[in-house]
C-alpha cells in the first residue's frame, strides 16, 4: 500500500469518527431539548451513521484499489 492510499485511507476514517461523533452529539442535544421526539431522533441518527460509515468504507476500498494499479 502506497503512502497515499494509507492517508486517503486514514483520511476516509478520520471523517467518518468526526461525521458519526457530530451526529451523536447533536442527537443527544436534541433529546435533551425534546425528549419526546427521541424515537424519531435515534432513528434518523442510526441512518445517517449508517450512511456515513458506508461511505468511508467505499472510500477506504478505493483508496486500495488505486493503491493496487
Amino acid at each position: 500500500m502506497g503512502p497515499l492510499a494509507a492517508i486517503g485511507a486514514g483520511l476516509a476514517v478520520i471523517g467518518a469518527g468526526l461525521g458519526i461523533g457530530k451526529i451523536g452529539g447533536s442527537a443527544m442535544e436534541g433529546i435533551a431539548r425534546q425528549p419526546e421526539a427521541s424515537s424519531k431522533i435515534q432513528t434518523a441518527m442510526i441512518i445517517a451513521a449508517a450512511l456515513i460509515e458506508g461511505v468511508a468504507l467505499f472510500a477506504v476500498v478505493v483508496s486500495l484499489l488505486v493503491a493496487s494499479n
